[in-house]
């Protein structure tokens, strides 16, 4: 009788000692931009619009397109909260900045149904947040007089938080 408990002891810790490699084989770590580093984001993003005379709201979502921090300018239109966190979602779930995504979603390009989606916004200002080739987050800003100046002010927003990425 002990020998078969034995047996069976070592048969339990063997699989208590094996749970553990089962559990990380079937799950994977997601990195996240945090608060403090995404509110430090979208306050490089404004600033960077202010200087060239421009309105706007930023937004950063984590990878799963969950808002993360908003800034929205004094005079930023009301429609502005909504595009820049459309735009960041946006550039996260397409895994592609959306200022690129014009050139496919345009009548008869590859991907033209795409801007029918619900939540999708493809103008200029969302930028993917990438950390050692993995998407961190996005970044979406509007209300400045064109997609390409919202383009850059987001870009202004991730270069504030390279630092912080490595």
């Amino acid at each position: 009788m002990s020998k078969v408990r034995n047996t069976l002891f070592a048969g339990t810790a063997l699989m208590i000692t094996a749970s553990p490699l089962h559990a990380a084989e079937g799950t994977f770590d997601t990195p996240s931009v945090v608060p403090e580093v995404a509110v430090k984001a979208v306050a490089a993003a404004v600033d960077a619009c202010r200087e060239k005379n421009a309105q706007v709201t930023a937004v950063v979502v984590g990878p799963d397109g969950t808002p993360q921090a908003l800034k929205r300018d004094r005079y930023a239109g009301p429609h502005s909260v909504e595009s820049a966190e459309s735009k960041a979602w946006t550039a996260v779930s397409f895994r592609t900045d959306t200022i690129d995504l014009r050139g496919t979603t345009e009548p008869g390009g590859e991907s033209y149904g795409v801007q029918h989606l619900g939540g999708v916004t493809i103008l200029g200002g969302g930028k993917q947040i990438t950390s050692d080739g993995r998407i961190v987050g996005g970044i979406g800003v509007s209300g400045s007089p064109s997609g390409s100046v919202d383009d850059e002010c987001a870009a202004a927003g991730i270069e504030a938080i390279q630092e912080d990425l490595l």
